[in-house]
């Protein structure tokens, strides 16, 4: 977390600390057909509820709020997150331990709707799902994402480093190329992912820490594109000792994110040319 984040993010704890459950589960808001599906760690259990009543706290009323969390943290949720459960908010269990269950188990759930994933350590502004959603009104066959990589590779065809997955400066873009990266939130419409998404042997061998990356290749196997939101929110503001741990780090800094693409792409024989 960044010095300038600090005060934002003790402001909007203190502001969601201060609203019931009731009033975030007010009936009044406009229902649309959309499940919001997150997963968390045990490390994030005791700020888990900020995440939540973000989301609770949106100016649209989502269809159902799930949080799968491993099946051994069954006796370990906190009151202040327990408490929060309604007709919206369920929490769910899993026995796995990877971050591809925000989504897989939802699919499996929710087979025909539109589903839209986010992180556990943040906080979510309260026009961040009405925004999604009107962009996929937009364009309802597209998974759209407030924040995007796009795959990048040299003249001979080999991947470059992930930290070099920009977008292009000048040149057009290649929806293809554009990875939707799940922490400030993704949309997905239903059946917009192979069936094999929820190849749990599969996805464990070829990209175990790297879900953003198993997502885009099943989009890929699907022909479905992705696109950068056009009319995004602010960024979602980080929870203070939320990222202590994180996936981010590792992939990023050891570059696991490319090993773990040429893994994906080399067993579904996927060409480079489709990216460029």
């Amino acid at each position: 977390m960044k010095l300038k984040e600090i005060p934002v993010s003790i402001y909007t704890s203190a502001k969601l600390l201060a609203i019931s459950p009731s009033r975030m589960n007010k009936k009044e808001k406009d229902p649309v057909p959309v499940i919001v599906s997150l997963t968390s760690i045990p490390s994030r259990l005791g700020t888990l509820h900020l995440t939540i009543r973000s989301l609770l706290n949106q100016d649209i009323r989502p269809k159902k709020i799930v949080l799968w969390l491993h099946q051994s943290l069954k006796t370990e949720i906190p009151k202040r997150l327990s408490h929060l459960e309604s007709d919206i908010f369920e929490i769910k269990y899993s026995h796995l331990t990877c971050s591809h269950r925000k989504l897989i188990h939802s699919l499996e759930h929710y087979p025909n709707d539109t589903i839209v994933t986010c992180d556990d350590d943040m906080m979510y502004r309260e026009n961040w799902l009405q925004l999604l959603y009107k962009e996929h009104k937009l364009h309802p066959n597209t998974i759209i994402a407030n924040q995007t990589r796009y795959i990048t590779y040299n003249e001979e065809g080999h991947v470059l480093p992930y930290k070099n997955w920009l977008y292009p400066k000048h040149n057009s873009i290649n929806s293809t190329a554009v990875i939707p990266i799940g922490a400030e939130g993704v949309l997905y419409p239903p059946k917009s992912l192979s069936e094999q998404v929820m190849n749990t042997s599969l996805f464990l061998k070829l990209a175990p820490k790297a879900d953003d990356l198993w997502f885009k290749v099943m989009a890929v196997l699907n022909e479905t594109q992705a696109k950068l939101a056009e009319n995004r929110t602010k960024a979602p503001i980080p929870i203070i000792g939320s990222q202590k741990q994180s996936l981010k780090k590792l992939n990023i800094g050891e570059d696991k994110n490319r090993i773990q693409w040429r893994a994906l792409t080399q067993h579904f024989n996927i060409e480079p040319e489709i990216f460029l």
